[in-house]
């Protein structure tokens, strides 16, 4: 049975403080960091790009259509830079959000469906959860993909509660659809396919028809098209070729061919959840055996085998799939911290110091091994770069070692409850991403090509509005958001391989026919790499370098009168 407790373990105050207190860590820190390629990069410049045109319906990358993705995301980020100005903490504030809306969401769900301790616990699982936490720090589209799911699973939770007036569970259930619909237009067909069949397993593994019955299946579709279809008509209108590609090459192949060249063994994300959820890792099996042990409600649901079912399937669906990235099992992470902060509450203190203790040496173990960082370091990240993140992964360790000491200390002299100490040992796991994830930078600022954006724009600012500007076989997702300008590919594509192909007259298929362009023109840049800058040296191309790092060369056509300003 539920023997969770179901009194709530803080008061009012001191959640709201708890909430106010993270909601500063999490967003503070949003543009302390430069943009990272590639999604980072490249969702920022399709914002960028949809916000300086107004063209809201084609997105485009780099001035290229792009079908890859639906809008919502995108739409979003571009409003950001309507209100907000252009920046590195406008481009994620939407996964931010996100991020922090699926905390306080995870921890009303909790409250609701089960009681009060589950709804606190589950929320400081998720927020301390490095996997939930570093993902909704970074703009990609898995956070808000994952956050509409989680409305998806946790609505359809609330509505099934045992003698809900009847409108309230309509209400939820259209809130249920509505949010499938809002999961497909971040990320495809797989907002609402992995719902689906999660529900259809449940159904069938619980014995549960009787669900059916309150999914409010006519009108929630209605809702569910009525959000989700307008965006995908007019796209096709004005972009004939869009359906076969996004439906057909991204929607199925993706996932069923290799052809994405994102392969991975297929306990590869067995991995990412033993690390995304490291925190917890000593109380998960005994979450799941508690959760199998509660009862159904009196309607015949079982929250918690949806849960599980939700978890299981979307784990080994991603297993299967021919491609893997880290971030796309994130829309389980919600699931098991409901399934976590169901179990939480019921830690003897014996059996949450032994937790506690155990993270302590496993943080000083850290220290030791980070000790190899000193020594790592290669041309395209030197040394000096390892050894300055070094000193904040040290500081990020030493942080959470001494808020597990305080969580030790506390769970020592609060015998029978472990809320304090759980949200000081949470709190370290919350501060070490938070101060580790910063002190990336050191490989950001430099794999972004900020720095050079500023000369960059002064040469650009004395050449003609249409002076063209190339990408010489490298296609770089951080330079044209810095500069605020598209590039003309050269050779080499990249993922922009379906744009040129509708509109080839926006390419240069060979260096050899840019070479011709470039000596014809009066006036241009070109991005290039540092090994692709010295063969056209080699063969005495005109190039004068204006910018370049380790990773890239800029250079302009020279010898050009440039127009008085």
């Amino acid at each position: 049975m539920n023997d969770t407790p179901s009194r709530l373990p803080l008061n009012r105050t001191a959640i709201l403080l708890l909430i106010v207190a993270l909601a500063l860590i999490w967003f503070v820190p949003l543009g302390w960091r430069h943009l990272l390629p590639s999604d980072e990069g490249r969702y920022a410049e399709m914002a960028r790009e949809m916000f300086v045109t107004g063209d809201w319906i084609t997105p485009r990358y780099n001035g290229y259509k792009y079908f890859e993705k639906p809008p919502l995301q995108t739409w979003l980020n571009a409003l950001t830079f309507a209100w907000f100005g252009i920046g590195e903490w406008q481009a994620r504030l939407y996964t931010a959000l996100t991020g922090f809306a699926g905390v306080l969401l995870v921890g009303y769900t909790g409250a609701r469906v089960f009681n009060a301790a589950t709804g606190v616990f589950a929320a400081i699982v998720l927020a301390s959860a490095p996997y939930w936490n570093l993902m909704g720090h970074f703009n990609t589209l898995d956070m808000g993909l994952s956050f509409w799911m989680e409305v998806t699973l946790c609505s359809l939770l609330l509505a099934q509660r045992p003698n809900l007036p009847a409108n309230h569970v309509r209400l939820w259930m259209w809130l249920c659809w509505g949010s499938m619909a809002l999961a497909v237009l971040s990320k495809g067909l797989i907002g609402v396919i992995l719902p689906g069949a999660a529900l259809v397993l449940y159904t069938l593994i619980a014995r549960d028809w009787a669900i059916w019955k309150r999914l409010y299946l006519v009108s929630g579709l209605i809702v569910f098209f009525v959000i989700a279809t307008p965006w995908f008509v007019l796209v096709q209108q004005r972009n004939p070729e869009f359906l076969n590609f996004f439906f057909i090459v991204q929607q199925f192949q993706r996932y069923l061919t290799p052809e994405q060249n994102r392969p991975g063994p297929f306990y590869y994300f067995a991995a990412v959840m033993l690390v995304g959820f490291l925190p917890w890792l000593s109380v998960s099996v005994q979450s799941i055996r508690h959760a199998l042990r509660v009862p159904r409600q009196p309607n015949g649901f079982s929250p918690p085998m949806m849960l599980i079912v939700w978890s299981a399937f979307i784990f080994l669906f991603f297993s299967a799939s021919h491609s893997k990235l880290i971030s796309y099992t994130l829309p389980i992470a919600p699931a098991l911290a409901l399934l976590i902060g169901m179990y939480l509450p019921l830690l003897k203190r014996d059996e949450f110091r032994r937790h506690l203790a155990g993270y302590a040496v496993f943080f000083v173990v850290a220290a030791f091994g980070a000790i190899f960082l000193g020594r790592a370091g290669d041309a395209r990240n030197p040394n000096e770069l390892y050894r300055a993140f070094q000193v904040w992964v040290y500081v990020a360790l030493g942080v959470a070692f001494a808020l597990t000491i305080v969580a030790l200390w506390i769970n020592r002299r609060s015998p029978g409850s472990i809320v304090g100490a759980t949200v000081a040992f949470a709190a370290g796991w919350v501060l070490l991403g938070t101060i580790a994830g910063t002190g990336h930078d050191v490989f950001g600022r430099l794999s972004s090509g900020a720095p050079l954006a500023p000369t960059v724009r002064a040469a650009m600012a004395k050449l003609p509005p249409d002076a063209p500007f190339y990408a010489v076989g490298v296609l770089d997702h951080t330079m044209p958001f810095y500069i605020g300008h598209t590039m003309i590919m050269v050779e080499n594509p990249d993922e922009l391989r379906f744009g040129v192909t509708v509109e080839p007259q926006k390419w240069v298929p060979t260096v050899a026919e840019w070479i011709q362009r470039w000596n014809a023109e009066p006036c241009g840049l070109a991005l290039m790499t540092t090994q692709r800058f010295n063969d056209l040296t080699a063969q005495h191309v005109p190039m004068q370098v204006i910018a370049h790092d380790s990773r890239r060369v800029i250079v302009e056509k020279p010898g050009v009168e440039k127009p008085q300003q």
